[in-house]
This record gives C-alpha cells, structure tokens and sequence, in this order.
C-alpha cells in the first residue's frame, strides 16, 4: 500500500472515529487525513485537540446525506481511500427516531460508495472503502455460541436494521461494480471521549454526580466489551492488511452482564472517589427494558486474529480502570458535552462546505 494516500475518514470528530484520526495521523505522517465530520450532537473536535494542527489533518463539516456534497470532496481532496465510521448508533435514539437512521447510516452510506465509484471509475488500483459496522446485525444470541463473519443477519432494532442495510449495499457495489471493499463488525466499544448516552460513561457521569444507574429490565443483558484504542488498532490493521471482499470481526473477549459490569464500575469508582466500598452501588435502579432489548451479544474474532495478528491488548479491568481515570481528570470535557454548549461554538466556527 503506497504511502502517499489521502483517507477520508467520516465521523471523526466523534467516539471512534476520533481515536482512529488520532492514530492515522500520528502514526503515518505521509498520509493526508481529510476528517469528515456533521458536528452533530456525539461529534466534538474537543476530542482531537491534541492533533488539530498537525500538517497532514484536514478538518471538513460536511453531511454524508447531501449526495452532491460527497461527490465534490472526493473531486476536491483527491480521495485515494476511505474509512467510514459516520453513523447514528445508539440503539434507544433509533426507536425514537428510526428515519434518522434511515438518512445517515442507509441514504449517507450509499451517497459516499457512489461519489468513490464516480472518482475512482478510470482504475480501482490501490483504492480501498472499508466501511465499520457492529456485531448487533446479527441479532440476538442466548447462552451459547458466538457471532462469525458466516453468521446469517438478523437485525431487532432500527438501528441495526440500518446498519445491515449499509453493509448490503457495500457488498452490492463490489459485486456489482467491483468497488474494492473491506466490512469489519465490531463489539461495544468504551473508552475516552465516548458521548455520555452509553453505558460506560452515562454510569460514570451519574456515579460522580450521585444519581440514579438506571439498569434496563433485570440487568442480565450480555455484551462484548473492546476498549477503543484496540479497536483502532484492529481498524489500522484491517486497512493495511485486510483482504478485499473480507470480512472482519473485532471483538475484545469480554463478555459482562450490564449489572455486573454496572457493580465493578461502581466498585472501581468508589475507589477513586474515596467513598466507602458500597456506596454507589445503592445508587443502581431498574427500569422498564428497552423494546427488543437483544439478550446478548458474542464476537468470534480468531479470523482477525489468524489472519491479521491483531488481539485485544489488555483486559477489561485495565481498560476501564483507564477510562474512569480519563473522565475523572476531564470533568471539564464531561461538563462542556453534556451541557451541549460546544455546539453552540461549532455553529459560529464551522459553516457547512
């Protein structure tokens, strides 16, 4: 893979995507990183402070949905490669609002394989469109088993079922028109700088401000938890190394139930809050479960594995030891996302391309 590549990564002001910017930049210097982000609520260039100067990242507001937006950046910045995170992805919006959905991670998703078919149409040598999705297309497993790249989709939620959506089309346009193509699957990430309406943060947030842990149903939902950071690394090995038409799930070998991830989570924050051990677990409540609530969720990652080399590189204690010290010592960051008042600055200091 040549050096000099100019990446449009999508949504990279946001969780993920921030992560994987940060890494692109600093790591392959010869690259040009185009960072396509909305500024929508969960995107937030606080996130990238560290790297907003750096000679190879350009930052662009722009809108996956608006077609004719997409087709000029391709034509403008001389995009060679794209790794699209762009998406709306939390599960309990999407009931709310399923269009939305819809618009961005369907409509968007189809707008960016269309403007790379219509820039890369002389020769599709040395281009690549990896496109992430989730682990949550393939439905709900029960108390055996694990998601592999083979397992048939089976999407319960808008949001998954717009995520499926997306992939399909991807794979459409590299059967159809021979777009080159890689898909990775991901498990629930955690880590720095995730917007606090998910788990992991929401409970740290409320933990230091003593509120209520709202716990859907019984608490007995299971997931796969992968800290961020070994997701990018799995992302930058996916790109470089990936086979076009492949498939690739990354998964972190951490399997919790939410309230027993819920109780260490209140254990490590009692530690490093100075509370008595106890003391914010009595702040657990239950609420009424989320509609088609998908009981568990179990990635198979021994193909990435086998054939990358890639491997979760620490364990789940580590990692979220590591995240509640982040957001402890980023209680501004914290304030300035959940007030929501950085948007308000984005909207003076980015107009829309």
């Amino acid at each position: 893979m040549s050096n000099r590549r100019t990446i449009l990564i999508t949504g990279g002001a946001g969780f993920i995507g921030s992560h994987v910017v940060r890494r692109f930049v600093t790591k392959y210097p010869t690259y040009r990183i185009v960072n396509l982000d909305a500024l929508t609520y969960a995107g937030n260039l606080e996130n990238l402070r560290d790297v907003e100067g750096e000679l190879n990242h350009d930052f662009v507001r722009g809108d996956i949905r608006d077609a004719g937006e997409m087709v000029e950046l391709f034509k403008e910045r001389e995009i060679s490669d794209v790794i699209h995170l762009a998406a709306e992805s939390h599960v309990d919006r999407s009931i709310s609002d399923p269009m939305a959905f819809v618009g961005t991670n369907v409509v968007g998703t189809a707008n960016l394989l269309n403007a790379a078919r219509e820039a890369w149409k002389n020769s599709f040598d040395g281009k690549r469109f990896y496109h992430i999705s989730t682990d949550e297309v393939y439905g709900s497993l029960h108390h055996g088993g694990f998601f592999t790249e083979k397992t048939a989709y089976d999407p319960q939620s808008p949001y998954s079922a717009s995520k499926a959506a997306s992939d399909h089309f991807v794979r459409a346009y590299g059967n159809t028109y021979k777009l080159p193509f890689v898909i990775s699957n991901c498990s629930n990430n955690y880590g720095s700088h995730q917007f606090p309406e998910k788990l992991i943060p929401l409970m740290i947030n409320n933990i230091r401000s003593n509120k209520p842990l709202p716990i859907y149903g019984k608490g007995e939902n299971v997931r796969d938890w992968l800290w961020v950071e070994d997701h990018a690394s799995a992302i930058d090995a996916v790109f470089h190394h990936g086979k076009n038409g492949e498939t690739y799930n990354i998964g972190g070998h951490n399997e919790w139930t939410n309230i027993d991830l819920v109780h260490l989570l209140c254990k490590v924050m009692d530690k490093k809050l100075g509370r008595a051990e106890g003391e914010s677990a009595k702040l657990i409540s239950y609420v009424t479960d989320r509609a088609g609530h998908d009981l568990r969720y179990a990635i198979d990652a021994s193909k990435i594995e086998r054939e990358l080399g890639w491997k979760p590189s620490i364990t789940f204690e580590q990692g979220l030891e590591r995240t509640v010290d982040w957001y402890l010592a980023n209680e501004p960051w914290l304030e300035h996302v959940t007030s929501g008042a950085y948007r308000s600055y984005y909207d003076a200091q980015y107009s829309k391309r």
